[in-house]
C-alpha cells in the first residue's frame, strides 16, 4: 500500500469516528467499511462537529470532559481504539447505579456491573487490585450504592493520570479541534 494511500485511510477512520461519536454510533469494528464508498459518497465530510468551543473546553479536565455527552463518546471511542473502553462503561455504570432507589434494582444492577466489570475473567474486567475486588464479591450478598464507590474512584485516577492525556494528544481530539473547513 503507498504511503499517500495509507495516509488517506488514516485520515478517513479518524473522520469515520467523529461521524460515530457524532450520531452515538459505535460499531464493534469498522473493518466491514469500504474506503472507496466512503471516498465516493463524501459521507466523511457532512457530519457537523461539536462546536470548538466545547472540545476546547474538555482541555480543562477529565471532569469537564465528561460533563460534556459528547466528550464521554470521544473518549469512549478512544478508551476502544486502546482496548481499555471498559473503564469509562464501569465509571458511567456506577454513575447511573448510584441514582437506583429501590433495593430490589440495587440488587440487580450490583449483580449486572459485578458481573461485567469486576468478578474475575469477567468479559470487560477493570483492572483493580484484589483487595477492592474483593470487598465487593463480599458485599454482593448486599449490595449497597456505595458498594462500587472505592473501584470507581481507582478508575476515574487512572484514567485522569493516563488516558485523559493520551487523549488529549490522540488523532480523534485533534480531529474534533480542526476547522470544519479543513475536513
Amino acid at each position: 500500500m503507498s504511503a499517500d494511500l495509507q495516509d488517506e485511510q488514516t485520515l478517513l477512520f479518524r473522520d469515520i469516528a467523529i461521524i460515530c461519536i457524532h450520531y452515538q454510533l459505535f460499531p464493534s469494528s469498522l473493518s466491514h467499511v469500504r474506503w472507496s464508498d466512503i471516498r465516493q459518497r463524501g459521507m466523511y465530510r457532512k457530519a457537523p462537529k461539536p462546536p470548538i468551543d466545547e472540545v476546547v473546553s474538555w482541555r480543562q479536565s477529565l471532569k469537564k470532559l465528561q460533563e460534556s455527552k459528547t466528550g464521554q463518546l470521544a473518549f469512549r471511542e478512544f478508551l476502544r481504539t486502546e482496548y481499555s473502553e471498559e473503564n469509562i462503561l464501569f465509571w458511567l455504570a456506577c454513575e447511573e447505579y448510584k441514582t437506583i432507589t429501590t433495593s430490589n434494582e440495587i440488587a440487580i444492577a450490583a449483580k449486572r456491573i459485578y458481573t461485567e466489570f469486576v468478578q474475575v475473567d469477567a468479559p470487560r474486567q477493570i483492572n483493580i487490585d484484589c483487595g477492592t475486588r474483593q470487598e465487593i464479591t463480599n458485599s454482593m450478598s448486599q449490595p449497597t450504592l456505595s458498594c462500587f464507590d472505592k473501584a470507581q474512584r481507582l478508575i476515574y485516577k487512572l484514567m485522569k493520570k493516563d488516558c485523559y492525556p493520551r487523549f488529549l494528544k490522540s488523532e480523534i481530539y485533534q480531529g474534533l479541534l480542526e476547522p470544519s473547513e479543513a475536513r
